[in-house]
């Protein structure tokens, strides 16, 4: 099989993201890049719980045409390929990209306010987690509101109404970025319950349950 490394470690990171709740179904997708030219992306409706390597599909990054099939075209690319390929595209520093609906952080999508970073959080996800604007999943209209966005110092979006993307150097690290900017998410959250709470003692019966769920879901 080509590209049997970038296939397998694709492969890989699925079922990571699956485990940590961050992809669920065949909700979630990432971009992996090969070399200068080559990309390999998650299928388009596909369960990365039974997701094989041959169904990860291999690409020209310029183009995004399909350079190996091994699916023999039972597999297409992502929908959010090109949403993928404008980060990489734009930012030749970056080896993954990820784009997940976890719960928190897609919480604050559909705020759709901007996050200022913490120090703690910075360098996994730089001083400011944008908002990009809403367009349908899967469209070019999408994906260039994200290309407007791209910057050297910004790895992580809030896709407003539509989850979020993770990008870095490598996989590891965008995958801590995904953690870091749940975790950020989640205390941001906190906060704003805190806050409601102060301004309207009684709401607190209603408002504690759920920031104790905020908690429960804190991860070690």
């Amino acid at each position: 099989m080509k590209h049997e490394i970038a296939r397998r470690h694709v492969v890989d990171l699925c079922l990571r993201l699956s485990e940590r709740g961050y992809f669920a179904g065949t909700g979630g997708n990432l971009m992996l890049r090969i070399d200068d030219a080559l990309v390999a992306v998650t299928p388009s409706a596909t369960d990365y719980l039974v997701m094989r390597p041959e169904d990860v599909c291999v690409l020209r990054l310029a183009d995004l045409t399909v350079v190996d099939d091994e699916s023999h075209g039972e597999r297409k690319p992502s929908v959010e390929t090109g949403l993928h390929a404008r980060v990489l595209r734009a930012r030749p520093d970056v080896g993954c990209s990820v784009h997940t609906h976890q719960p928190l952080a897609s919480a604050c999508a559909l705020i759709g306010q901007a996050l200022i970073v913490p120090e703690a959080h910075s360098r996994w996800l730089g001083a400011e987690v944008p908002v990009v604007g809403y367009a349908p999943s899967g469209t070019s209209w999408l994906a260039s509101k994200l290309a407007k966005a791209v910057r050297p110092d910004r790895q992580a979006y809030l896709l407003r109404n539509h989850g979020i993307l993770c990008c870095a150097a490598d996989s590891a690290t965008a995958l801590d970025a995904v953690e870091h900017l749940e975790t950020l998410a989640r205390d941001l959250l906190a906060a704003r319950i805190d806050e409601r709470a102060r301004r309207e003692p009684g709401l607190l019966d209603r408002l504690a349950p759920v920031r104790d769920l905020l908690l429960h879901l804190k991860r070690p």
